[in-house]
């Protein structure tokens, strides 16, 4: 089956706007289901052609390259309790200031209202934060690295098997997902849901990849559905296209930044070796001058001796 290759922020974006989908996709990564859903807001790359003059408060905007969507869900966790939270899911194609994501979960604990229940009973919703990378973090052979907010006695290191609101609120949760690792392994079934991230699959026109329905579990096949949809929006193709003009304009000025920053160094070092060299000269020029100085103060002691050598003899003393 063809499907849209969901690597591009449109074919992604496109896939979690089905309320269904973006619930059975989320619930396959936190591994809790997701019965409510709302989209609290939601950011995506805004773009301007790279040879356009910008503002400078703009200059973030023109190399972001980060798409983001924010959601409010009631979930079932696993002990069969309810609970309301916000998940930040992130998608990064290049690896990115981590101060922006930062920055970005700082605004949901800054929100006033990203809390639940009634006005005498308002509780802080826990995050979790999902990160959808096109590079690896440095933690070979795991595809799927999920962070928990774990509790440990303090002195005696031992893992508490507990819970805690308090915890919870300040403490978030954590999926992070190296992309270019999935195509490694099909272990669970999440996985497998996230092999439509694997870029082995595409075909000549990088846009589409083809997968096997069949190998994907049936509760996920909808999402495979919704992808093969946006294949075949015209819409989608336009904006894909843009996205590799983006990108490909993005990569051209990296490389020519990079080569400039190449000559600028090659340009520092040769001033470097030429100073080096302007040291090593003026320091024997100063040990010569210093050797002329010591020649002279001997020729000093000795014009001394022989005029007092001179003068002995003419006194008769010698």
């Amino acid at each position: 089956m063809y499907i849209a290759n969901p690597i591009y922020d449109v074919v992604f974006k496109f896939m979690l706007e089905d309320e269904k989908v973006a619930k059975s996709f989320l619930s396959a990564i936190i591994e809790e289901k997701v019965l409510e859903l709302n989209f609290s807001a939601q950011e995506r790359t805004l773009r301007r052609p790279l040879d356009q003059a910008a503002p400078e408060e703009e200059v973030e905007k023109l190399f972001l390259t980060v798409c983001r969507f924010d959601f409010s869900a009631k979930i079932l966790t696993p002990d069969n309790t309810f609970k309301t939270v916000m998940i930040e899911l992130q998608k990064a194609k290049f690896s990115t200031d981590i101060i922006r994501f930062r920055r970005y979960l700082g605004v949901h604990y800054q929100n006033p209202n990203n809390t639940y229940g009634d006005a005498d009973n308002k509780k802080a919703c826990p995050i979790y934060g999902i990160f959808l990378l096109g590079y690896d973090i440095g933690i070979p052979d795991c595809p799927i690295v999920q962070v928990d907010e774990n509790i440990k006695d303090g002195t005696t290191k031992k893992k508490l098997e507990v819970t805690s609101e308090f915890i919870q609120c300040l403490h978030h949760r954590s999926w992070i997902v190296q992309i270019d690792q999935l195509k490694q392994h099909r272990r669970s079934d999440a996985e497998k849901l996230l092999s439509i991230f694997d870029q082995e699959n595409r075909t000549s026109n990088h846009h589409i990849l083809n997968v096997n329905e069949d190998e994907f579990p049936k509760m996920y096949r909808p999402i495979i559905r919704r992808l093969r949809m946006a294949s075949e929006s015209e819409d989608i193709q336009i904006e894909m296209e843009m996205e590799d003009d983006f990108m490909q304009e993005l990569q051209d000025k990296e490389r020519f930044i990079a080569k400039q920053t190449k000559i600028i160094e090659d340009k520092d070092k040769a001033l470097e070796e030429k100073d080096k060299v302007i040291e090593e000269k003026d320091k024997a020029l100063e040990d010569k001058d210093k050797a002329l100085e010591e020649k002279d103060k001997a020729l000093d002691e000795k014009d001394k001796l022989i005029k007092e050598l001179k003068k002995g003899i003419s006194n008769g003393n010698f």
